[in-house]
């Protein structure tokens, strides 16, 4: 296990610096060299961990192939080397493909052949090499258009002036070009609204927490569903709440058909600790003793932690000062995120997510667009509202604004203006940069309609709007 923790420090490190520019790692085009003697057809077996990566035994291939030839694959975080292979011909060949990142991987050809390994472990097979060569991709969600994908090129096949550049890559989760917006499918599920209201503090200093991962079809906006990777079943995960000095016990199941891990914002612990992958089928616990008081994020971060968190794995921990907080009339919890659709019922799209000038088809409050918009969220004239605000990104901030008031009291990373401070100074909007958490408290002064937004109002038309009901909603009344 600590292996594998290690690992990840730096799978996780290289996914986010290899992710937007993974075909630069591709090894140029090269041929290889005799392999030892050829294996007997369609064999897979284990050969070991991740020094274990001799030749494979001989395989006698087609009429076509060379009798000594080997295709031989190593796949990193997140990308193959050598990602563009000349054979000299068409053929069967034996292939060795060996996993030296930190989670799962898989090599998978376009004629279907496909080879797993975890991490450190080689395994072995062969494959099919037609005249016109083969494209091959990591199959698992997201490993894909990350950057893991290749090509196999017949050298006869190969004309002078040819590009010797992998061609494009199966399409076992995807291409590798950006999905457009999907259209809204009338007989979609009507999407489930969230309580918005805050939790209460867990009783006790000591706290066991289940935390499944389930994936499954979230209904994100009318007419449009996602095949969402979630804690706990929802998107956002459930809302944790303790207070400074508490010890939490997350136990996790992954319930789901790919491979997770969990980092809690709130906790210290070393990265190669407890931020680990968790396979389908296993469990974990992540324990960590809440020593500092904020609205924290916790979410998956199994590369590409890009795809994972934009897919809906992300979720609020509000860690209250020892003494609590004081008491207000109303408190509720709002997490901004963003939606970067692909196919209808299909995981978000990873190259969407990834541009460097993010256009999300939906910035939603509590994982749905527009739901407090279509239900508002029903508060008191002259009563006291306490708002915790998390900005799950992944990558657009958010400046939350509610119209019609101003905040009075608000603290942001520790950082606290406060109510009837010696100048009167007040607040009208909180910045947020992804991950980041704020606390703010506000009164509506009258009966009528008080919208919240990001201020950014271009992503207010594309869900990110909700209204706060005080009263019968009537100012004249």
């Amino acid at each position: 296990m600590k292996r594998v923790g290690r690992l990840i420090i730096l799978g996780a490190i290289a996914a986010l610096a290899t992710a937007a520019c993974a075909p630069a790692n591709a090894a140029p085009s090269w041929t290889f060299g005799a392999a030892v003697a050829p294996a007997s057809p369609g064999a897979v077996a284990a050969v070991g961990g991740a020094d274990s990566a001799a030749a494979p035994a001989v395989t006698t291939g087609n009429a076509a192939a060379p009798a000594a030839q080997a295709i031989q694959v190593e796949a990193f975080d997140l990308g193959f080397r050598p990602a563009a292979i000349t054979v000299p011909a068409a053929g069967t060949y034996p292939v060795t493909f060996r996993n030296t990142g930190a989670v799962t991987h898989d090599v998978t050809f376009a004629d279907g052949t496909k080879l797993t390994a975890d991490p450190g472990a080689t395994v072995t097979g062969q494959v099919d090499i037609p005249a016109g060569g083969e494209t091959f991709m990591c199959s698992i969600p997201g490993h894909g258009p990350a950057g893991m994908t290749g090509a196999v090129s017949v050298e006869a096949a190969a004309m002078p002036g040819m590009s010797m550049d992998p061609a494009p890559s199966p399409a076992a989760s995807g291409g590798s070009t950006a999905a457009a917006a999907p259209v809204a499918d009338p007989n979609a599920p009507k999407y489930v609204r969230r309580d918005p209201a805050a939790p209460a503090r867990l009783a006790g200093t000591v706290h066991d927490i289940d935390l499944p991962i389930i994936e499954k079809d979230i209904t994100v906006a009318e007419g449009f569903v996602v095949h969402a990777w979630t804690f706990g079943g929802t998107v956002p995960g459930p809302t944790i709440r303790v207070k400074v000095g508490d010890t939490v016990n997350v136990h996790l199941t992954n319930q789901g058909a790919m491979s997770h891990s969990i980092d809690f914002h709130a906790s210290e612990t070393a990265m190669n600790h407890q931020m680990v992958e968790i396979k389908p089928g296993e469990s974990f616990t992540y324990t960590f003793k809440a020593n500092y008081a904020g609205v924290w994020m916790y979410h998956c971060g199994t590369a590409p932690a890009l795809h994972h968190i934009a897919n809906g794995m992300f979720g609020m921990v509000i860690v209250e000062p020892k003494d609590g907080l004081p008491k207000v009339d109303q408190e509720f919890a709002l997490v901004q995120s963003e939606w970067y659709l692909g196919a209808q019922g299909a995981p978000a799209d990873y190259l969407k997510a990834n541009e460097t000038a993010p256009s999300p088809d939906f910035v939603v409050f509590n994982g749905i667009a527009n739901q407090y918009k279509d239900t508002p969220i029903q508060v008191d004239a002259g009563k006291r509202v306490r708002v915790f605000v998390l900005d799950a990104g992944p990558n657009l901030d958010s400046s939350f604004h509610v119209v019609g008031t101003i905040f009075d009291n608000v603290i942001k990373e520790g950082i606290e203006l406060s109510r009837g401070n010696a100048g009167h100074w007040g607040s009208q909007a909180v910045d947020l940069a992804p991950a980041q958490g704020a606390i703010v408290e506000f009164t509506p002064v009258e009966d009528g309609m008080y919208p919240f937004v990001t201020h950014a109002f271009n992503l207010v038309t594309h869900g990110a709007m909700g209204v706060f009901n005080a009263g019968d909603g009537d100012p004249s009344n």
